[in-house]
Parts: structure tokens; sequence; C-alpha cells
């Protein structure tokens, strides 16, 4: 490693780490003349000249940071696998798009029969779909001796789609994941409850079973990402990135303002008009630090974002009347793929503080003297600091809630493997960072990620954060102003505690979610070592249809079946040490119910889980919840009029693929 990436935390390393690449570009060379010109503003570019210069010079820095961190081999190593891939997006689109669909003709043959013949034509069953996709692409090398051989692969292609021998082959092949039509009436498609008119629920083939607090969403794999980026136009050479910018009225006339969709939402695009296309483009090509250093010009805080989090650049998309590309999918992707690098970590760290595809905020600016307070350091506040420290500002970021500090080893030492960061969502203890990412959202999003932002803000000189601070109780603004801030950014989001006007709104047995929300992740109740105070009973019934209620609903079944494991597992350990009539005797005959109730239902899951080993299934804990009552979302609308369904449905469906009703 060439690079010193302790020394690169300060600005006057950075502004020679900038020189010397502007040296590895070579002072005659016409990029390096574009690239001064660029950051001098000398010259006004249209979109599509920026986005061309954009996709040139990416791959020049990724070239020069593999060479400076010495892992030419490994970025190689991907790049091939990537390039390894392009011919399932081939085999896809000439076989399956172009000849498979259009299939008008009868078939005289079975799948079994075709799947025979294609496997003595294949030499490989350790990845079938990446065999059959170089089959069928040397087949296209020479179509005029290879004619038969193609009607028969065709074949395949047609039988495995309609057979059930076939389609389990397929099953999750990306070139057989085709686009769906899109109908806004319909996108969280349900069924009714038997003789329930109102209940709705998803198909019972459809259901997921969620057992516990790890991360819930694994995201797409390579492939699966890959295939997402080739469903892509690419609209940056034509400025019809619209996933960008927002979807116009008319691309002649923007004046006319944004289209509004069939749902009535404002297809603005990303709010950060992020190099969406661009990043697309170079994934594809396998240039992934390119990617990365592209998408983050406009996104430094990336890691915040992308899958599960954000989707207005999904509703932009060019394809309206079908499936949209899925854009946060392959975002994170893209972040994962670079820290799955040696010294990845250090190179997202280092692209937030220099990234020389920028025009303004190049490299983090040396001390100017002026120091501000951050109130909040959720979303809002850890961006505001990332900003604010990179133009030389001094920032202090405090939050009404514990923080908790990182080990000095992780700011002082450079991390090869970003492995030894990650940790697993179901034994996490809270670091605090993050504000509503950290106790709000659910583990449907992977909270290593803020680990990343928080390291990014710790390791600068010019930042210091402070947990148990409260402005306005702790700290006013008259002391702020007394410990020499200049400025005071309010970041505080949605923090405040509202009661809800309703009556009975705070009665036993009712909760508000965001309350739950954070008691649940502020306190550790899931943990099996936890003594939380947090009860939950079956039925339960969450009123609302924002995307709170949404989480809300899923968590409460969750974290119900570690509830009655560990009261069940606790109650034959003090049975052991007290006897069971000293436990039932500091109770009343209420809590004495609710304890019977507990431990039949602990009981359950331990019976169901012994059965499911047994057989080597998976634990219907679905089954258990719902012959409990299980957990039902009610909204005095119907589904298609809720804020969840109009912002994102897709939050809806991989809520009721856990079993929830509504």
């Amino acid at each position: 490693m060439k690079l010193d990436l302790s020394s690169l935390r300060d600005p006057a390393e950075l502004e020679l780490l900038d020189g010397a690449f502007l040296d590895f570009l070579g002072d005659q060379n016409e990029l390096t003349q574009r690239l001064l010109s660029y950051r001098q503003q000398e010259i006004q570019w249209s979109a599509i000249e920026l986005s061309d210069f954009l996709i040139e010079l990416a791959p020049q820095l990724e070239e020069f940071l593999a060479a400076q961190l010495g892992i030419e081999t490994e970025l190689a190593s991907i790049n091939k696998k990537i390039e390894s891939e392009q011919v399932i997006s081939i085999f896809k689109k000439e076989f399956v798009l172009k000849r498979a669909r259009r299939y008008k003709a009868e078939l005289n043959k079975t799948f079994t029969d075709c799947h025979a013949w294609l496997k003595q034509k294949i030499d490989t069953d350790n990845d079938l779909e990446l065999a059959v996709a170089r089959f069928a692409v040397s087949l296209l090398d020479q179509p005029e001796s290879t004619t038969d051989e193609i009607e028969k692969l065709v074949h395949w292609c047609v039988t495995a789609q309609r057979d059930a021998d076939g389609l389990v082959i397929i099953e999750d092949w990306a070139s057989f994941n085709l686009p769906g039509a899109v109908d806004p009436a319909n996108l969280v498609p349900l069924q009714r409850e038997k003789n329930k008119v109102e209940l709705l629920h998803i198909d019972r083939q459809q259901l997921r079973q969620r057992d516990g607090f790890t991360l819930t969403d694994p995201r797409m794999d390579r492939r699966a990402a890959l295939n997402e980026t080739h469903y892509c136009v690419f609209c940056h050479d034509h400025d019809g990135d619209f996933c960008s910018k927002g979807f116009p009225e008319k691309k002649k006339h923007p004046e006319l303002g944004l289209k509004v969709n069939a749902l009535g939402v404002k297809l603005t695009g990303c709010p950060l008009e992020e190099k969406i296309s661009e990043m697309h483009y170079l994934m594809a090509r396998g240039q992934i630090i390119a990617a990365l250093a592209t998408a983050m010009i406009d996104n430094p805080m990336l890691p915040a974002t992308g899958h599960r989090i954000c989707n207005d650049c999904m509703k932009a998309c060019i394809y309206q009347k079908q499936d949209p590309v899925n854009i946060p999918q392959i975002e994170t992707r893209v972040l994962t793929e670079v820290l799955a690098l040696p010294w990845g970590v250090e190179i997202y760290d280092l692209l937030t503080r220099w990234n020389p595809l920028r025009k303004d905020q190049l490299r983090m600016q040396p001390y100017n003297g002026r120091n501000v307070l951050i109130t909040g350091m959720g979303p809002a506040g850890f961006t505001m600091a990332h900003h604010l420290t990179m133009a030389g500002c001094a920032v202090v970021g405090i939050d009404g809630l514990k923080i908790e500090p990182l080990p000095q080893e992780l700011l002082n030492e450079p991390i090869r493997d970003y492995n030894t960061l990650c940790e697993s969502l179901n034994e996490r203890i809270m670091a605090g960072f993050g504000g509503v990412a950290e106790y709000g959202i659910t583990v449907r999003w992977d909270k290593n990620f803020l680990k990343l932002i928080y390291l990014s803000l710790a390791r600068r000189k010019t930042f210091q954060v402070f947990g148990g601070v409260r402005l306005g109780g702790t700290l006013t603004l008259d002391d702020a102003w007394r410990l020499g801030f200049d400025h005071v950014c309010i970041a505080n989001g949605a923090g405040l505690p509202r009661v809800i006007h309703i009556g009975n709104s705070l009665a036993r047995g009712m909760r508000q979610a965001n309350d739950f929300l954070m008691a649940l992740q502020l306190t550790g109740a899931a943990k099996a070592d936890s003594l939380a105070n947090l009860q939950v009973r079956l039925p339960a019934v969450v009123i609302g249809g924002g995307l709170t209620a949404i989480d809300t609903a899923t968590e409460a079944q969750a974290y119900y079946v570690k509830q009655v494991e560990k009261v069940l597992t606790r109650f034959e350990g003090l049975v052991q040490d007290i006897g069971e009539d000293a436990i039932r005797a500091g109770l009343d005959e209420e809590n004495n119910g609710i304890l019977d109730e507990y431990l039949a239902h602990g009981r359950a899951v331990r019976a169901e889980r012994a059965r499911a080993e047994t057989t080597g299934e998976q634990p219907d804990l679905i089954g258990l919840l719902r012959s409990w009552g299980g957990v039902t979302i009610v909204y005095r609308r119907s589904m298609n009029e809720s804020p969840a369904y109009l912002r994102n449905h897709e939050e809806i469906g991989k809520a009721m693929e856990e079993g929830i009703y509504y």
C-alpha cells in the first residue's frame, strides 16, 4: 500500500493527493485540461457533455486508487467476474425476450426432453444459468451452422417457463426475471379472508418466515443487481435520466413542470440528483470504484440511502407502465462491492473527503475559524455535519439520546476488511448515532452502514459528538453562544414526543407506534439477556396507514415470539430456584392469567421449533401467530389511499409477506 491512509484525514495531505492524481493524468493530457476547466467553471457544459466527461474520468480515478492501495489484482478479479456475467444479459435479450417470449408455434417436446438434450451440451451443473448463457452466446457466434441448436434452446426456454419442473430450475434466475405490467390500483395483490370481507392478507405461497431481529432483507446478489443495470436504458447520453432529475410533463418544455403519476405523486426523481444512469453504466462495465465515486458526487452519505430507504428515483424511472429499474438495490450493491475490496472502508471514507469528480466540495478544507452546533444526529444532522466540516467549519453534534463512542483503534487505524466492522443486527448494541435511522427504522435495513458514516465523521479533527445532551434542557441557546458557537443548526426532525388527542389513547394496552419502535430498539428488549419491560399481547391492532404503522406491525409480531420464549425460559429457571408457588404469589389473578398465556405460547413455539428441526424445515411461526390472533393494520380509508401505498408500496408488500393482516 502506497497511501498513508491515516494522514489523508488532514486537508493539507488531501491537497497533495489531488496533485498526485493530476500528475497521474499527465500535464498535457486533454482530460487533465478538461478537468481543470471543469473545476474553474471556465465553460458551461450541457448535461450530456458533463456525463461523458465523468464517465471518462471516473475509471481513471479507479485506476489511480487501485494502484495507490495496491489492490489492482483484487479489483481486476471483480471486474472479470462482472464481465463474465455479461453473457447472461445477452442470453436474456436474444433468447428469453426476443425468441422465447414471442414463440407462438406448437411445442411437441416436454421440458424433460429439452433439458436432457441441454445437459449434454453444457459442461457444468455448478452454475447452470451461467453455463446455459455461455452456450447460448456460443451459438450466436455461428448462427448459420447452429440454427437447429438455437431452435432447441429456444424450445428449452419456452418449456422452462411453462412446465412445473422447469419453473423450479429457473425460479431464481436473473435471465428469466421479466418485468411485469404496473397496475397502480393493485401494486400489492392481496386476498380477502374467508367470511371476513374487509380483512386482507397475502397469498400463503408468498409468506416469508421471520425469526428474530437479524437483517430481514439481505439485498440483491451481484447477478440480480447486474440484471437491473442491464435493464436500465442508460438515459444520461440523451438527457433522459428522469430518475435523477424528475419526469417532465414534456421533455422539450421543462417550464410545464413535472408529471404526476396515477396515484397523484409528483415524479421528482432523486432529491439529490445523483448521477444514477452514469453509475449504472460504470457498474455494468465492472468499474465499481468509478461507479461509487460517481454516485458520491451528489450523495456522499450514500450508505444512508439506497435499498429499503428511498425510492423517489424508481417512481420517476423511464419505465412507467412496467416494473421500474430497482435503482436502490443497484446503489447499495455498488457500495457493498467496494466495501468487499481490501481497504474498501477506507475507499469510501476517502471519497467522502476527496472526490476529484466533484466540481464543488472537491476536498475537505482546513479549519476556517467558524464553529457550529448541530442539535440532532439523525440523517439531517449528520449530513449537515459532513457538509460543514467539508467547508472548514468545526462542528459539535449533540443528541438527546445516548451515543456510544467508537473504539479508538477504528479512529486511528486503517481498516482493511469491512467485515471486522459488521455485527449481527440480532446482537448489535445500539451505538445511538443516526437518530431515526438508529432507533426508528427496523432491521429491514442494515444498520452496519450507520457505522460507516459515524466513522467518516468521527475521524475528522473538526468534528465532535455528544449524546445525552438536549437543546433547551442540558444546553440552551444562550449557553451555545457563551461556548463560542457562531451558528446553531436545529436538526431535531420528528424527535419530539407527541400525544394523540384521542380519549383513552394512553390507556393500558395502548401504545403510540413511534414510542413502541423506539422502546423496542433503545432498550434492546428483543435480546435474550434484556430485562426491558416491554409487553405485547395478541391479537394486536396497529392503527394508521403510514410507514411507521407498517414497521410497527412487523416488529410487534417478531417481538412477540421472542417475548414468550424469554418468559418461558426465565419462568423455568425461577421455578428451579424458588418454586412456582413463590412466583405466582407475587401476581394477581389477571397477571397470572397473562403468565399462563405466555407460557402456553412459549411452549408452542418450542414445540414448533423441535418439529421443524426434526423435519428439516423452517418453523411455521406465522401459523402460530395467526392462531393467536396475529397483528392487523387498520386504516380509516382503503389501503390504496394510505400514505404507505402512495409513497412506498413495496414496504406494505414486504410486511404482508411476514403474515400481517390488513
